[in-house]
Order: structure tokens, then C-alpha cells, then sequence
């Protein structure tokens, strides 16, 4: 018979994949902070519960999928958190994306308690979420991952185990500094096209069985010439991951000045509004500079 689950943290991305979990059979307990969230899912066939320490006595596998290290800090380590709750043998998976070293923290705070820990960060947005065809990107023990692996296998594509305690989410920094970083890229391409005189959507068609091609140039490029920025990754949430990656580099005395610079623009972006939008409104900044917009003709 199925592990139950314990599902905590019901937004944007959460939703989607409890109720992909229930989907595939699994008995899913669940808390989150705001009620109307619980509902949406407790509509769909999950038990609702009073707190994280009520979802870990129910459940033999816990997950988390909160907004940032703190949140997942609280969530696990917090009073009436997980390890309030779950006894020796059940495992904790934090898929949230938060910075390596609470990562470590975390996994070593359900170690100590005989519980066991996978920071699971996860790759493609809320559509991904969805369709459960994420990527997921693991740290943590071998036999951890083992039994995780039917639960990642009904939320994602592809579950990768990528190191110790902490690795899952030196591998999501990095996915998120190489995907930043192109959309950058793509901004800037068809910001100049678009100075120049040249449909942007010309130079995508021209460019994109080329080496430039990319899979985030084939998903944000049409979005940005399309002026779509209804939201699959917020910039917000890349900022914040940025943030960590920065934290991570400053930690570990690395410099990483071309992700220093995505930081600073995507701060800008922050304060002027546009947090709630797609990552591909990244492009907003570049037309900002250059006094255009980019928009196909």
C-alpha cells in the first residue's frame, strides 16, 4: 500500500501537485497557512489538518513546498512544525527553493530526530506544477531518495539525486542562474532587433534551430514579442533565487558577476512593479534603457 503524504504549503505550486498526488492514488493530508487554499485542495479529496505536527503524525512522508528558508525553517523546525510530529523512520522532503546551507540545517534537525530529510527543489514553473512534469533536483541519502522516488515520479518528469544534504538546491541556484541569464540574453537579442528596425519575431524564427536555440528562448522569446508576461515563473521568484545564489557565492567565496548583474536588474524590476509577472518581462528593463518596446510587426 501507498505511503500517505503530508502536504504543506498549498500555493501556486503546491495545489497543483498535491492534487497530482491524490491523482495517483495517494491519501494526502494537508495544512497551509490560509484557509481558502486548504479548501481548493480538501475540495479535490485531501485531508485537511491543524498544523505541520499533525500532518507529520498522519503521514509517512512529509512534504513542504513554502516560500523561502524561513518559511521552511518554521514549517519544519518551528513549534507545532513537522519534527513536533513525526516519529522516528518518517521522511521530511522540503521541495521548496531555499539557500544550501538551511538546507544542511534542516536535514541535520531531522537526522538528530531519526527522521529523514531530501531538499527536493523543483525546475518548470507553475506549469510544470500542473502537468507534473517537473524536474526535480534531490539531496540527501541514497535509500531516502529510493523511497521518494514513486512520489517524484507522479510530480515530475525527470528526480535527479544530486549529492548530500543541501546539493538539490546548489543544482536549483544553478539552474536558475543559467535560465535568468539567457532570458536576459533573449531580452537584449531582440531589444537591439527591435532598435535596429527588424521584427523580433523574425530574428526568433531565424535563430532557433541555430546554436543560439534554447529551450527558454522557445518559451519566453514569443512572450516577450507577444507582450505576455501573465505569469508561469514570477519575478519574484527568481529574484528571490537569485538572492540565495548570491548568498550561496558570498558564503563560499565565489564571484559570479554576471548573476551580481541579473540580481541588481531583477531588483529593479521588484521596484517597479513588476514582481507579479513572468521572468520573460525581464525584458521590460532592457526596453527601458534602450527607449523601445519590443512587440512583433
Amino acid at each position: 500500500m501507498a505511503e500517505k503524504i503530508g502536504f504543506i504549503g498549498l500555493g501556486i505550486m503546491g495545489r497543483p501537485m498535491a492534487i497530482n498526488l491524490m491523482k495517483a492514488g495517494y491519501e494526502v493530508h494537508c495544512y497551509d497557512l490560509f484557509q481558502d487554499a486548504v479548501k481548493r485542495v480538501t475540495d479535490a479529496g485531501a485531508k485537511a489538518a491543524a498544523s505541520p505536527a499533525d500532518v507529520a503524525r498522519a503521514a509517512e512522508i512529509i512534504i513542504t513546498m513554502v516560500q523561502d528558508g524561513p518559511q521552511a525553517e518554521q514549517a519544519i523546525m518551528g513549534k507545532d512544525g513537522v519534527l513536533d510530529g513525526a516519529a522516528k523512520g518518517k521522511l521530511v522532503i522540503d521541495m521548496s527553493s531555499i539557500a544550501p546551507s538551511v538546507s544542511q540545517k534542516l536535514g541535520k534537525a531531522c537526522a538528530a530526530k531519526g527522521v529523514g530529510f531530501l531538499d527536493g527543489p523543483v525546475s518548470g514553473g507553475e506549469p510544470g506544477a500542473i502537468n507534473a512534469t517537473l524536474a526535480i533536483m534531490v539531496g540527501g541519502n541514497a535509500s531516502d531518495f529510493e523511497r521518494a522516488k514513486p512520489v517524484f515520479e507522479k510530480l515530475g518528469k525527470s528526480s535527479v539525486l544530486c549529492g548530500g544534504y543541501g546539493a538539490g538546491q546548489v543544482v536549483k541556484l544553478a539552474n536558475q542562474i543559467v535560465v535568468g541569464l539567457n532570458i536576459l540574453a533573449v531580452a537584449e537579442a531582440m531589444t537591439l532587433a527591435q532598435k535596429a528596425g527588424v521584427n523580433p519575431e523574425t530574428v526568433f524564427e531565424a535563430i532557433k534551430g541555430g546554436l543560439a536555440g534554447s529551450n527558454v528562448m522557445n518559451a519566453k522569446g514569443p512572450m516577450m514579442f507577444n507582450r505576455n508576461f501573465q505569469p508561469g515563473f514570477r519575478i519574484e521568484l527568481h529574484y528571490k533565487d537569485i538572492n540565495n545564489a548570491m548568498q550561496a557565492a558570498r558564503e563560499m567565496q565565489v564571484p559570479l558577476q554576471a548573476t551580481a548583474n541579473l540580481q541588481q536588474i531583477l531588483t529593479s524590476l521588484m521596484l517597479s512593479g513588476d514582481g507579479k509577472h513572468d521572468h520573460s518581462a525581464i525584458v521590460k528593463f532592457v526596453e527601458k534603457q534602450a527607449g523601445v518596446e519590443v512587440k512583433k510587426t
